[in-house]
């Protein structure tokens, strides 16, 4: 690492713990507000990634007029403040302030799997707060493993992970994971993954908001290799500052062919992280290019259930009209 490369991770570094400071300082309500209007800065004032947000929002829910459309996005940019202090204050949180904040529904059936010993892998997105829901189950005594991608900043790399693991979850790095994964799905263990973002030519074709989204296979070809069970997970943060984390198990397809069912699995999965944002749209990483992988005119889509369908020569998803000449 060059000297200037780790002068900068420490300013960096240096800057994160101050503002940790600055929250504890303030308290989670002020300092809770502070964030949230330096995120509606830079969305009013900076624009930073204000017309791929406004794009998206469009594509997604094309029946929303605009004034709509710039209250979820001024919404997306609070909450991206607000939940980047949150993971901050989780550095120097215990459990019991995590059991005290989070409400959590569906621990049964994840904790069926993983007593049964047959684990479990728990998708989540970039909605909400991943970190909280991730530390909310770890909490409850589920033996939770996480697939985490290295951040650039080591020494933020090492505050996260330290975190994590205070917090009762085991880090497995991103990248060469998957015998990992497996074998820790085969001792009984929940794995957690985010997989939401455009995974280019290396991804399944499947609708997101009736737009065709390149997305990671890996949690459907993982609980296909295990025999173990599929979750969405996710962490909606309420209006009283606490979490609401809700576990929905997703059926798995039958059917012999394994990479059918695995793209299938991933469009359910996908299909169920929609119905979640369409609940709290203001808490979506809109930010990110969710489509920016466009197909070619006439490339399969998969869904869910049904037959596949093509995307036409804009990427949207064509009708169905019941025949199949195929």
């Amino acid at each position: 690492m060059s000297v200037r490369r780790a002068a900068r991770h420490r300013a960096e570094y240096a800057l994160v713990l101050l503002a940790r400071g600055l929250d504890h300082l303030l308290g989670p309500r002020l300092s809770g507000a502070l964030v949230a209007a330096l995120g509606r800065f830079v969305y009013t004032r900076l624009g930073i990634r204000a017309k791929v947000v406004d794009n998206q929002l469009r594509e997604a829910f094309p029946d929303r007029d605009r004034a709509w459309r710039e209250a979820v996005a001024r919404s997306a940019y609070e909450h991206l403040g607000r939940e980047g202090m949150m993971m901050l204050r989780l550095s120097r949180l215990g459990v019991e302030d995590v059991l005290a904040a989070t409400e959590v529904e569906g621990l049964d059936a994840l904790r069926a799997a993983v007593d049964a010993g047959t684990g479990a892998v728990v998708m989540t997105g970039h909605f909400g707060n991943w970190e909280i829901g991730g530390a909310s189950v770890a909490a409850r005594g589920i033996p939770l493993d996480v697939v985490a991608q290295r951040q650039a900043n080591p020494l933020f790399d090492r505050l996260i992970n330290r975190m994590r693991a205070r917090l009762g979850m085991t880090v497995i790095r991103r990248g060469g994971a998957t015998r990992e994964v497996l074998r820790s799905l085969k001792r009984g263990r929940a794995v957690a993954l985010v997989a939401d973002q455009d995974a280019r030519s290396r991804g399944v074709y499947v609708p997101f908001f009736g737009r065709p989204a390149s997305t990671h296979r890996g949690p459907a070809i993982l609980a296909l290799r295990s025999g173990a069970p599929v979750f969405m997970g996710t962490a909606v943060r309420r209006d009283d500052g606490g979490y609401l984390v809700r576990l929905r198990p997703v059926p798995i397809p039958d059917g012999d062919d394994f990479d059918e069912r695995a793209d299938r699995l991933t469009a359910a999965l996908t299909e169920t992280l929609e119905s979640a944002v369409r609940e709290e749209p203001g808490q979506y990483l809109w930010q990110h290019r969710r489509w920016k992988s466009v197909p070619e005119p006439g490339t399969p889509v998969v869904p869910a259930r049904g037959r596949e369908r093509e995307a036409g020569p804009d990427g949207i998803i064509e009708p169905d009209t019941g025949s199949d000449d195929r």
